[in-house]
């Protein structure tokens, strides 16, 4: 009978990748102590270093949507205003 597949939560990965990126121990113990196997290992590393720079990505665009939505906001004030007065204006016409 085969070995069962694991599945690993995203949380598990990380650590583990962290503790072979920090040195604190090499990756043959990491291996062991958590019997996973290293090429596993290594793909987690690999994809961690590979995905890494999106989280700054993602953090930058989040930034430029902020100042959109500033912009936006403060175009709706603006024609808010003038919705005011052009009624205002429309109202004491009315009144002539």
């Amino acid at each position: 009978m085969g070995k069962k597949h694991r599945i690993f939560t995203s949380e598990f990965k990380f650590q583990v990748v962290l503790e072979i990126l920090t040195g604190e121990k090499q990756a043959v113990e990491i291996c062991r102590e958590h019997q996973i196997g290293e090429s596993v290992l290594y793909r987690w590393r690999k994809e961690f270093l590979e995905k890494g720079p999106q989280i700054f990505e993602r953090s930058q665009r989040v930034h430029a949507e902020d100042g959109r939505t500033a912009e936006l906001e403060r175009m709706i004030g603006k024609l808010t205003l003038e919705l005011s007065a052009a009624k205002k204006v429309s109202d004491w016409l009315d009144s002539l």
